[in-house]
């Protein structure tokens, strides 16, 4: 059965209009359940795919699983140690890909939140999954509200993913304990499914404009954006979720009009307009009279279609001089000058690495998760000799253990069950004469490492299925935030490709240890704002000061991107644009170091055996007291959020 998206009423990823229909979606759930002959009581059975049924099942699920990923990683980032798991599933709501908490790992393998499992309502009765999929819209399930009591334990936000026809083919699920359900989570899951859908949508439509379009200009490059793509001569092909809520109309009258009728603008004025060194936003009007700010992506493969329709236009680049040009632009925009924002450990990082660029050394970056690794490797190649030839990213952890060989080193066809027909080229040949960056290079497999220590030492490699082995010539940049040597001594890491790889090392601060956190934010700031016309107020910058940042970069860019969104027209970006969730950080740390008023307090409440919740107490109480009991005053004053008043001081609720 074909599952199709409910219409969203209200296009805002927080939107909670889905809300008011839960307890129906509950109960009429709960009937189906027991007409499947399910008994709240039973023991279901957890029994995943066999090894090779789930090779082939994410291998027909490549797409949505290889754009899922990033999205997933970023979003446990966010909810990582708070007792959660994050989940992608197929349309039947198969488990692809998981990531979660190690304390969480036991009880989640109980109920086999586990890649190959099924979490179909025919066999595991009402669960989020399940609903979202039969309901095309996000459906939280909590504790008792799961139909199978061996599931009460769980909270579950489940959010559909949607093709470009509005057709369900995933899933995307974070569960955890139902004691730390945090109710943005839902939020957060929804937001990381609009992702994952636009990058989807994007991919699917190569050949063709897509213009990305919204009336405020602010919005041009967040989820609240419309994307619609049109074919080379203007017919109208799609559109996502936000760009169908704003043009007003259903996918089926839309597929009779064209880019000119929807947009007001003739097809040849839009090429003149991407003909000028900087074009700007284009301004709009769309049929319905609604004026929006627009810009197009011109990603035509025939080129002489694109010089036939405007007349007089000198004749356009051939295939690999557009390359060339892209690639100058990119490097203009993406090297290691960039970088550069006055923090002098990683100016020093910078230095080093410049001096072995197109000296064939491998380079391993090393740091803590989010602190920007590849984003130094992608400068690396675009200052390098290399940078005309492709940049080929691989994260080690990230791609299933079945499929990283064929991922690295391709295979032929028939190579092994569910492999495409002709084949595909592994990662390793796609980098040819260009850079290959194997992120999380600690995460490799051990029974391959041996494999690509052959590869990087013959500098051959040999498809699977296949007899031929192929030259390759690859730069290579690895990264961790292992200590390999520790890997070693656990025999998870082979020493002597190590030593390979083992050229210049470099290690990437954490953000907490850097000197340029205000440059950093602003220049973050006005990569996420299409006007990049905020300030940050003095009170938020000195909690970003004290903050440990667990997540660094990754972290900071989510919160500033979801600041943005929620400051809307107001010029500075302060503490109530803040999540809760980052509030409530930063009170634990506040609160934590917090001490009474004078000595003598802290001697009196020590000599009579206080802890230091009641050292807390008597710091919020006094503040409070300052403040003529406002909790909002006392939390502006604390620096945390009013949600750790009450915690910490559960009398005054």
């Amino acid at each position: 059965m074909e599952h199709k998206l409910a219409p969203d009423l209200n296009n805002s990823p927080a939107s909670g209009a889905w809300a008011d229909n839960l307890p129906v979606i509950i109960e009429t759930s709960h009937q189906r359940s027991q007409q499947y002959g399910l008994c709240p009581q039973t023991r279901p059975d957890y029994d995943p795919l066999a090894r090779n049924d789930l090779s082939l099942l994410i291998e027909q699920n490549r797409l949505l699983h290889t754009h899922a990923v990033p999205a997933m990683e970023t979003l446990y980032q966010q909810i990582v140690n708070t007792h959660n798991m994050v989940l992608l599933t197929d349309a039947n709501g198969v488990i692809v890909h998981s990531l979660g908490d190690d304390d969480f790992l036991e009880k989640a393998n109980r109920v086999a939140l586990s890649p190959g499992v099924a979490w179909s309502e025919q066999k595991r009765g009402t669960n989020a999954i399940a609903s979202a999929i039969i309901e095309g819209a996000p459906v939280l399930v909590h504790a008792d509200q799961h139909y199978l009591a061996a599931n009460h334990f769980l909270t579950c936000s489940a959010a559909p993913i949607a093709d470009h026809m509005g057709n369900v083919i995933g899933v995307l699920d974070v569960s955890g304990d139902s004691r730390s359900y945090h109710r943005h989570t839902m939020a957060l899951v929804r937001m990381s499914a609009l992702m994952i859908e636009n990058q989807l949508f994007s991919a699917t439509f190569e050949d063709a404009i897509t213009i990305h379009f919204h009336s405020r200009p602010e919005f041009i490059g967040t989820l609240m954006e419309g994307i619609a793509s049109f074919s080379p001569g203007g017919r109208f092909l799609a559109a996502n979720r936000s760009g169908l809520f704003q043009l007003g109309l259903p996918f089926s009258a839309l597929q009779s009009h064209t880019f000119s009728s929807l947009f007001g603008l003739p097809l040849s004025a839009l090429y003149d307009h991407y003909s000028t060194a900087t074009p700007g936003l284009l301004n709009l009007c769309m049929h319905n009279g609604v004026r929006v700010h627009g810009r197009a992506q011109l990603r035509l493969a025939n080129s002489v279609f694109q010089q036939s329709l405007i007349p007089g236009r000198a004749p356009p680049a051939t295939p690999a001089v557009a390359a060339n040009q892209s690639a100058a632009q990119i490097r203009r925009l993406s090297g290691l000058r960039y970088l550069r924002t006055g923090d002098p450990q990683l100016e020093l990082v910078i230095e080093k690495v410049t001096r072995v660029l197109g000296k064939d050394i491998p380079i391993m970056i090393m740091g803590e998760t989010g602190t920007g690794k590849e984003l130094l490797a992608q400068a690396i190649h675009n200052d390098s000799p290399r940078s005309q030839h492709p940049f080929v990213a691989v994260n080690c952890a990230s791609i299933p253990e079945t499929l990283i060989e064929s991922e690295l080193f391709g295979y032929e066809d028939g190579a092994f069950t569910g492999a495409r027909k002709k084949g595909a080229a592994g990662k390793i040949l796609q980098a040819n004469g260009g850079t290959l960056f194997l992120d999380e290079i600690g995460d490799m497999p051990f029974s391959l490492q041996a494999r690509l220590l052959r590869v990087l030492q013959e500098r051959m490699v040999t498809p699977l299925g296949s007899d031929k082995s192929i030259p390759v010539n690859v730069e290579l940049i690895c990264a961790t935030n292992h200590n390999l040597r520790e890997r070693i001594s656990q025999s998870l890491f082979r020493e002597d490709l190590y030593y390979r790889l083992n050229g210049l090392v470099v290690k990437l601060p954490p953000l907490r240890e850097r000197t340029d956190l205000e440059t950093v934010v602003r220049k973050i700031i006005a990569t996420e704002s299409a006007a990049g016309r905020y300030d940050i107020s003095d009170e938020l910058m000195a909690m970003f000061h004290r903050h440990r940042w667990p997540g660094n970069f990754r972290q900071l860019t989510n919160l500033l991107r979801t600041a943005i969104v929620m400051a809307g027209d107001e010029p500075e970006i302060c503490l109530r644009h803040m999540p809760d969730d980052f509030l409530d950080d930063i009170g634990e740390t506040a609160t934590s170091a917090a001490a009474p008023t004078t000595m003598a307090d802290t001697t009196r409440m020590i000599a009579r055996g206080a802890n230091l919740e009641e050292m807390e107490q008597s710091v919020i109480l006094r503040t409070l007291e300052a403040n003529g009991g406002n909790v909002s005053a006392t939390a502006r004053a604390l620096g945390v959020s009013r949600n750790t008043i009450y915690r910490k001081v559960p009398h005054l609720k």
